[in-house]
């Protein structure tokens, strides 16, 4: 490996993956289970947790995909299950970011894979909490089908101040896997700010601020 690109630290975790499911899902007996990532685009995520008191006290995962997402993956699952597990508010906490400084850093082409592990953990607390009779949400459309980037999330960038693909790029990763979805996604921003220019933070919180008053006084 001369001319590896990643740290000690990806290497490690690529060549002796944490918490992997080496037997059948089946025996695992998981409270949820999550899946994410596209065949066409090489990397596929699958994850089960098991879950006490609110707490994740196991996680196991497979996947079909490079070394960063199976370093990242395995550094996120060390995360989770430190001290014995992680309340699920506090996993969902955990941030690329987070997992990507832990790895000591990851190629700029393949910091994307550092969002799998992130979004599969989501999906498998989502399926936990669905099957404990949680109302289930009607879900957001998929806009970049590579990280599971949801319409949604495009709302909250918009909401939030942002104004450009590429800074709706840094909070999601959207477009950096296959990249077909660059012009769907910036054709959709622009649309998404033009409808959001004349409004405040009320079509998220659903509450009364003083912008959106003073625009029905005047």
């Amino acid at each position: 490996m001369n001319n590896w690109l990643y740290s000690e630290t990806v290497k490690d975790h690529f060549l002796h993956p944490r918490n992997f499911l080496s037997g059948d899902e089946a025996d695992f007996a998981a409270d949820g289970v999550g899946e994410v990532g596209s065949p066409a685009c090489g990397d596929v995520m699958k994850m089960w947790i098991k879950v006490k008191d609110g707490k994740i006290i196991d996680l196991q995962w497979k996947t079909f995909g490079c070394a960063s997402a199976i370093g990242s993956t395995s550094m996120l699952s060390e995360m989770v299950l430190e001290n014995g597990g992680m309340k699920i508010e506090t996993a969902l906490k955990i941030t690329p970011a987070d997992i990507l400084k832990k790895l000591g850093g990851l190629p700029t082409n393949k910091i994307h894979c550092s969002v799998l592990g992130d979004k599969v953990l989501r999906a498998a607390v989502k399926n936990y909490l669905e099957k404990k009779g949680e109302p289930k949400k009607k879900p957001s459309k998929i806009i970049c089908v590579c990280l599971g980037v949801t319409e949604r999330e495009l709302d909250l960038s918009v909401a939030a101040g942002e104004r450009t693909f590429a800074e709706f790029q840094r909070r999601t990763k959207a477009g950096t896997g296959c990249g077909k979805c660059v012009a769907k996604i910036e054709k959709l921003l622009a649309k998404k700010i033009d409808q959001y220019s004349d409004k405040t933070c009320c079509s998220f919180c659903k509450k009364d601020c003083p912008s959106k008053t003073s625009r029905t006084n005047d």
